[in-house]
């Protein structure tokens, strides 16, 4: 050895045996000779070195050592899959022959025969390294490899401890003399990329260059397992490290293949558990898994989703009885008297409570006890079906899966009711929106493609963004569950790439891209891009796909989902149009319903000719639909304005204030706040500078007390309002027709 250890200095001690130490041990009835067999059986082979009065014991122990163990370094930095699998604690392989088949013709080869299998994480690469173990252990491999051991090697506990230089190539030179020496060892490295620059700190020799000269004579065999990516980045690079393997690729399995997967590891999760897996529960873990959890595969994300919906049942099952919690507050409650009375300095009342709580005690032990052995005697403690495994699914992804509750059918059902108390006068695009929402909730809608795709035109402040908004609220009880991208900030051709990440070696590159990782992280939303007349051209290219497939490809190549999000876009093209006929403003209100209706559409075609000359037609091909709204009217701006004071309202009640305005001040607001190319935008201005403004003033001085109730009403100016606590005296009737035709 390279270090002196205790191990070492015991040794010495009782090789003198003389001595103080000595004599102790054996007052202490310990027999110094077997002692020292025991310490160098812990040294090992190694203590070849010692003196030669003592080099019969050594062989003496070495040999007792060896015929414990062939291979005592691998036993200490190896698993023996084929010893588990003897024992029967791999799990069962189903499938994979083909994979298994070729990896036993390679491991037959004469020289560089060591396979690697290749493939995406949770495929079961090692999976079927366990199948071939078993196989050995049932005798049904070829003759030449009967008999063999498949050892998985820990490279990261040989590389633990090795303080100085040399201590890892003496760890892997000793592995490697064990493996040829007793000929019927194969090596299996998981992450096989962890061999490149193991252990080769400070100058050494790394792993895969002490593994190289021996894997290329066949004096080893070894089995690696990697990613695609691993591979090519660390194995690759080093062509005569990839040489001295033979690649194996591990393809996913079909949908039908992992639920075969599924049911054969059924029985050891039923067991884990103590619970039960329905046919259908199982059939949802692959369906549910490989429809709704992207960038991991098959047959890892469903046996993921099978363990976990396991695990929740359980836990649900394993709840104590109320009793438990009842005596548990009595006991705390009893332990505080106690220490009361004892502070108190009465004694006799605390002991009493003492012999209360530890009757109590008793009881809630004896509770528990029947309750444990209750629930060990029974075989299955639940059942997981299919709406379990949904809310498993929900849980893990964010996606509302389980099935709908009566007051979710009521609600959806009524969707266009409750957003159009919200945004006025725009049915025509609720409806759209609601339509899109209940298809997909019902499980109807294309799995390939989003929620909706929609083009919202019209001018500025009719709502489009607006009802983005209440439809996030709708879906997720929260304004701001919108990922809102302001198109305007893409019109270069180098922004647009922002979208989706920098290009590998420019600044930004690891940060992912803007929209990709918003919708990676929350793949149940509402995406707004505002403006997207202003994106550049490749822009659209990218929407293209997101709009036909339901995904788009980010810099680092993962496959972002976009199949359950809805896709707003929105726009100002035409909006010159709608203003030149000025067909739905405050004018021409006389019209009947008829010539409106023929007016709408008679605009709506011109919008759509101008939309159609910007817009390739692929782009809008793509669409769900294309979406004029409606300029706001009179009637309109009345019910927004009170919309837009309830919230006024909402904020003056936290100062415990209450708001009135007389029709006269309402009708002030409306004219000051109309603009007819602006839309609802001016209105909100207007309540900002006629009511919020004034109102903070007057709080400011502190003029309203508590519970005041405030009313509001045109100035004698007529440039603003005046407020006060005194209701005002009902309006003449000329003045309130005056009023009202302005």
């Amino acid at each position: 050895h390279n270090y002196i250890g205790t191990e070492h200095l015991l040794l010495g001690l009782i090789k003198e045996n003389e001595g103080i130490a000595a004599q102790v041990l054996m007052n202490l009835g310990v027999k110094l000779e077997d002692v020292r067999e025991e310490v160098l059986d812990f040294l090992g082979a190694d203590s070849s070195d010692e003196d030669d009065d003592d080099a019969t014991l050594t062989e003496e122990s070495s040999s007792s050592s060896t015929s414990k163990s062939k291979t005592p370094a691998l036993d200490s930095f190896g698993r023996d899959l084929t010893e588990l699998a003897s024992e029967g604690k791999l799990d069962v392989v189903i499938g994979r022959e083909s994979e298994i088949e070729r990896v036993i013709q390679i491991l037959s080869r004469r020289t560089k025969n060591n396979p690697v299998l290749l493939g995406e994480p949770g495929v079961g690469k090692t999976a079927i390294v366990e199948g071939l173990a078993q196989q050995i252990v049932d005798n049904t491999v070829p003759e030449i490899l009967r008999g063999k051991r498949i050892v998985v090697l820990d490279l990261a506990l040989m590389v633990a401890g090795t303080k100085y230089r040399g201590q890892f190539e003496e760890r892997i030179k000793a592995v490697m003399t064990e493996v040829r020496r007793v000929k019927d060892v194969v090596l299996f490295i998981d992450e096989l990329h962890t061999l490149v620059g193991a252990g080769g700190a400070e100058g050494a020799i790394d792993a895969s260059n002490v593994l190289k000269p021996a894997l290329s004579r066949g004096e080893i065999q070894c089995i690696g397992a990697t990613t695609l990516d691993e591979y090519r980045k660390h194995i690759e690079k080093d062509g005569a490290l990839e040489r001295r393997f033979q690649s194996v690729n591990v393809e996913p399995p079909t949908p039908d293949q992992a639920l075969d997967i599924l049911k054969g590891l059924r029985d050891r999760y039923e067991a884990h558990h103590r619970i039960a897996y329905t046919d259908e529960a199982l059939a949802q873990c692959v369906e549910l898994s490989n429809r709704y959890i992207n960038n991991r595969f098959l047959p890892d994300k469903a046996i993921d989703v099978m363990d976990e919906a396991g695990a929740r049942v359980r836990i649900k099952a394993m709840v104590p009885p109320p009793d438990l919690r009842e005596i548990s507050e009595e006991i705390e409650q009893l332990e505080r008297s106690k220490d009361e009375a004892v502070s108190a300095q009465d004694f006799e009342q605390a002991a009493s409570v003492r012999d209360q709580a530890y009757q109590l005690k008793k009881k809630k032990e004896t509770i528990q006890n029947t309750w444990r052995k209750e629930q060990q005697e029974k075989e299955k403690v639940g059942e997981v079906d299919a709406d379990v495994i949904q809310e498993t699914v929900s849980k893990m992804t964010g996606i509302p899966l389980t099935r709908l509750e009566k007051g979710e059918r009521e609600r959806l059902l009524q969707m266009e009711d409750e957003l159009g108390r919200v945004v006025i006068h725009q049915e025509e695009a609720i409806k759209a929106i609601a339509r899109s929402v209940r298809r997909s909730r019902s499980g109807l809608k294309d799995p390939r493609r989003p929620m909706g795709s929609f083009l919202f035109l019209g001018p500025s402040g009719v709502g489009k963004t607006f009802l983005c908004k209440q439809l996030a609220k709708f879906m997720f009880g929260d304004v701001d569950a919108v990922i809102t991208m302001d198109m305007s900030e893409y019109m270069e051709k180098h922004n647009a790439s922002r979208l989706v990440g920098a290009p590998p070696g420019y600044v930004g590159y690891e940060e992912g891209g803007q929209l990709t990782e918003k919708v990676r992280r929350r793949p149940y939303s509402v995406v707004l891009l505002d403006e997207i007349e202003k994106a550049h051209p490749d822009v659209f290219n990218m929407l293209l796909q997101i709009m036909e497939e339901g995904r788009l490809t980010d810099s680092f190549g993962r496959h972002i989902d976009f199949r359950n999000v809805i896709l707003i876009m929105t726009s100002n093209l035409g909006s010159q149009q709608m203003k030149a006929g000025s067909q739905l403003g405050f004018g021409r209100l006389d019209k009947s319903e008829t010539s409106g209706d023929e007016r709408k559409k008679r605009m709506t075609a011109d919008v759509m000719i101008e939309v159609e000359r910007h817009f390739r037609p692929e782009f809008l091909n793509r669409l769900d639909e294309s979406i004029v709204f409606n300029s706001l009217t009179h009637v309109d701006l009345q019910t927004i304005v009170h919309l837009q004071l309830d919230e006024v309202r909402v904020r003056l009640r936290d100062h415990d204030i209450e708001l009135e305005l007389d029709p006269a001040a309402l009708g002030f607001l409306i004219t000051k706040g109309f603009h007819e190319d602006y839309g609802a935008r001016p209105l909100r201005r207007a309540i900002e500078r006629f009511i919020e403004d004034p109102l903070a003033e007057h709080l400011l001085r502190d003029e309203f007390g508590e519970g005041a109730k405030v009313y509001a009403t045109p100035a004698e100016d007529g440039e603003s309002l005046s407020f006060s606590e005194k209701a005002p005296d009902p309006p003449k009737p000329v003045e309130t027709a005056a009023v009202q035709s302005d």
